[in-house]
C-alpha cells in the first residue's frame, strides 16, 4: 500500500469548506483530512501553506492537450463529440475514453446525432456503454424539435445528460458578433441576443416534458438566465455553465477586429455581462468551464469573418476564476463546486471534493502570485486567448492524478 500526507496545507473542499489541516491519501484515495494521524511509513508533502483543492474537472473542450491541462490544474476533461472524427460511434469514444490514463482522465461527450447533423440519431447506448458520459449535441443547434425531443427521451432512459448548444441557429446563420453598437461600427454580420434565449426556452420545455437532464454548456445573456431561474424552480432537471470570457469581456474586446475574441457563442453587451456575473452570485450558473478550444495563426490571424471560433481557456482558467472570489462573487469552496464537484455530478462521476472515498485529483496552487498572461508563453503551444496581457493572480504548483504526481 502507499500512503501519502499532505501537511501544511489550506484544505478547500466543495461540501467540507475551507479549513487548515492534512490530507491522508491510501491507494490513490483520500483516507482523511483535517487533523490527521500520519503513519510512520508514509511519505509527506508540505504544502507550505498553499490551497490543496480537488483537481479541475473540465466540462466541454474540443481538444486534448495534455500539457496545458496540467498547467490549468486539470485532473479530468469531457471531451467534446466535435473532432476528427466525430465521436458518433463507440469505437472513437473507447479510444478518446483510454488515450489520457493515465495522468489525465478523459470522458467522452458521444455526439446526439449521426456526424452531428441535427437529423438521425446516434447510437447513444452503445456508445455510453463505451465510455460516454453524456450526449451532445456539439457546437451547433438540433434545429428539428422532433428529433431533440426523442434525444432527451433516450438519454433519459439511459440516465445521461444531454449537453446542448444554445442558440437557434435560423437567427444566428452565419452570424461572428452579437448585435450592437460594437458590430455595427465594424460591419460584422451578427445575429440577436434573443437567438440564446429562443433556443434555451425551447430546450427547457422539451426537457421538461421528458424529465431528462439538459445542461446548457454555455449561457450568456440576461433572458436565458431567466428562464433557467424559473425551470429550477419548477423542478426542472437542468444545469448551465459559462466560461471567464462572458464573466470578464464584452463585445467591445473585438474591437480592431480582434479575432482572439471571436468566440462561439459570441461576447455579449455589458448589460448581459453583468447579468452573467448575477447569474454566478446566486448560483443560477453551475459549472465554469475553459471552452478549451485552441487554434494556430493560420485558423485566427484571418479577417475576423474568415477566423475559427474559440479560445485556449485552459492555462488561464484558475487564475480568472480566483477573480471572482476577490470580487466577492463567490466563496473559494463554492468557486470549486463550480470548477469540479458540479461537473463530475453532471457527468456521474465518483469524484471532484476532499470527501473521504474520493480519489484523490489533487491541486497544489497559489492564490496569490501575480502575473501577466502571455500565449505566446502557453505550455501548451497555442497562444489564441483574449485575455492576453492581463494581469492576474494565481498559479498551479502541483498536480496529482488518484494521489500520483503528474
Amino acid at each position: 500500500m502507499s500512503v501519502t500526507a499532505f501537511l501544511n496545507a489550506r484544505l478547500v473542499c466543495p461540501v467540507a469548506g475551507v479549513r487548515d489541516g492534512a490530507l491522508l491519501v491510501r491507494d490513490g484515495a483520500i483516507v482523511a483530512a483535517g487533523t490527521v494521524d500520519v503513519p510512520a511509513d508514509a511519505q509527506t508533502i508540505d504544502c507550505g501553506g498553499k490551497w490543496l483543492a480537488p483537481g479541475i474537472i473540465d466540462l466541454g473542450v474540443f481538444a486534448i492537450d495534455r500539457t496545458a491541462f496540467r498547467s490549468g490544474g486539470i485532473a479530468r476533461v469531457a471531451l467534446m463529440p466535435d473532432g476528427r472524427p466525430v465521436l458518433d460511434e463507440p469505437g472513437g469514444v473507447q479510444r478518446a475514453a483510454l488515450i489520457g490514463k493515465p495522468d489525465l482522465w478523459i470522458h467522452p461527450i458521444a455526439a446526439a446525432t449521426q456526424g452531428l447533423v441535427g437529423r438521425d440519431m446516434a447510437e447513444m447506448a452503445i456508445c455510453a456503454s463505451a465510455g460516454a458520459k453524456a450526449v451532445g449535441t456539439g457546437r451547433g443547434w438540433i434545429a428539428d424539435s422532433g428529433v431533440m425531443r426523442r434525444v432527451l427521451a433516450y438519454a433519459r432512459d439511459l440516465d445521461i445528460a444531454v449537453v446542448s448548444h444554445a442558440e437557434d441557429g435560423g437567427l444566428t446563420g452565419e452570424a461572428v458578433a452579437t448585435d450592437g453598437e460594437t458590430a455595427t461600427r465594424l460591419g460584422l454580420p451578427s445575429a440577436p441576443a434573443v437567438a440564446e434565449a429562443l433556443a434555451v426556452a425551447r430546450d427547457l420545455m422539451l426537457a421538461e416534458d421528458t424529465g431528462a437532464r439538459l445542461h446548457l454548456r454555455q449561457v450568456t445573456t440576461a433572458a436565458a438566465f431567466d428562464l433557467i431561474r424559473a425551470a429550477k424552480r419548477r423542478g426542472v432537471a437542468v444545469t448551465c455553465g459559462i466560461t471567464p470570457a462572458h464573466l470578464h469581456l464584452s463585445e467591445i474586446a473585438v474591437s480592431d477586429f480582434r479575432t482572439y475574441a471571436h468566440l462561439s457563442p459570441p461576447l455579449r453587451g455589458e448589460a448581459d455581462r453583468q447579468a452573467a456575473l448575477a447569474a454566478i452570485a446566486d448560483g443560477t450558473i453551475d459549472v465554469l468551464g475553459s471552452g478549451h478550444d485552441p487554434h494556430g495563426p493560420e485558423e485566427k490571424r484571418l479577417p475576423f469573418v474568415d477566423s475559427t471560433p474559440g479560445m485556449a481557456g485552459a492555462e488561464t482558467l484558475l487564475p480568472l476564476a480566483l477573480m471572482l472570489v476577490r470580487d466577492g462573487r463567490v466563496t473559494l469552496d463554492r468557486l470549486f463546486a463550480l470548477l469540479a464537484a458540479h461537473p463530475a455530478k453532471i457527468l456521474g462521476l465518483d469524484a471532484g471534493t476532499l470527501e473521504l472515498g474520493k480519489p484523490a485529483d489533487l491541486m497544489l496552487f497559489d492564490a496569490d502570485t501575480p502575473w501577466q498572461i502571455d500565449g505566446t508563453a502557453f505550455s501548451g503551444g497555442a497562444a489564441n486567448t483574449p485575455f492576453d496581457g492581463l494581469p492576474v493572480q494565481g498559479r498551479v504548483l502541483r498536480l496529482w492524478k488518484g494521489g500520483r504526481e503528474v
